[in-house]
C-alpha cells in the first residue's frame, strides 16, 4: 500500500522530463560504476549529464534517492543484458538459448577487457552493509534478473524438455550466482576462465536433467 500511494504521489513526467531524469540516471550509473557511489558526488554526476544542480534536486531530493534509482537502472539493465540473449533467442528456454547466453556473458567480459564486474554486484558490495534500503533495493534487483532466469527453465519443464523432479527455482538461482562470482573473479584475475568454469558447470547441470539425457 505504501508503495502504490508513493506512486500515486510521484509528479508525472512529460516525456521530456522523463528523458532528462533518465539521462541523470544514466550518467550516475556510469560514474558508479567506475567510482563507487561514494566515490560520486551530485557535482560528478551535474557535469556528466549536462544539466544544472536544480534539474537534478527537481528529479532527485537527495544523494540518497538518485542512488535508489541508479540501483533500479542497473537491475533493469543488467535484466535486459543477462535474463536473454539475442532476439533469435528471447528467453532463456532451451539449451541453444542458454549456452548462447552464456558465450555472449563471456563475450561481453572480454570486450571490456574485464574491467568493471557487474555493476548491480558492485553497488550491493559497497552500500549492503552501510544502507540497509539500498541493500534491500539491490535485492530486489537480483529477484527480477533471477526471475528472467527461472521464467526460461519453468518454460522448459512445462513443455517437458526438462524432468519433472527438476527444481528450476534452485537451478535459475545457481546460475546467477555462478555469473556474480565469475564476474568478481574475471575482474580480479583479468581473464574469464573462472566466468567460463561455473557457468559451464551449472549448463551442465541443466543439461543433465533433459528428459531425454
Amino acid at each position: 500500500m505504501q508503495a502504490d500511494e508513493a506512486a500515486a504521489a510521484a509528479p508525472r513526467l512529460t516525456r521530456k522530463g522523463q528523458a532528462t531524469r533518465d539521462r541523470i540516471a544514466a550518467a550516475a550509473a556510469e560514474l558508479m560504476f567506475n567510482r563507487g557511489a561514494a566515490g560520486t558526488s551530485i557535482e560528478d554526476v551535474q557535469g556528466a549529464a549536462g544539466v544544472s544542480p536544480s534539474q537534478i534536486y527537481h528529479y532527485f531530493k537527495d544523494k540518497k534517492s538518485l542512488v535508489k534509482a541508479v540501483i533500479a537502472y542497473q537491475a533493469a539493465r543488467a535484466a535486459s543484458a543477462f535474463g536473454s540473449v539475442e532476439p533469435r533467442y528471447g528467453r532463456l528456454d532451451s539449451m541453444e538459448a542458454l549456452r548462447a547466453w552464456r558465450d555472449f556473458a563471456v563475450d561481453l567480459e572480454r570486450s571490456l577487457e574485464h574491467a568493471g564486474g557487474c555493476p548491480l554486484g558492485s553497488l550491493g558490495s559497497e552500500l549492503a552493509e552501510s544502507d540497509p534500503e539500498a541493500r534491500r533495493e539491490v535485492a530486489a534487483g537480483f529477484a527480477l534478473w533471477e526471475k528472467s532466469i527461472v521464467d526460461g527453465l519453468r518454460a522448459m519443464r512445462a513443455r517437458g524438455e526438462l524432468r519433472s523432479d527438476t527444481d528450476p527455482e534452485r537451478l535459475g538461482l545457481a546460475l546467477l550466482t555462478a555469473l556474480q562470482g565469475g564476474l568478481l573473479l574475471t575482474q580480479v584475475r583479468r581473464d574469464t576462465a573462472a566466468l567460463e568454469a561455473c557457468l559451464d558447470a551449472v549448463l551442465d547441470r541443466v543439461e543433465s536433467a533433459l528428459a531425454t539425457a
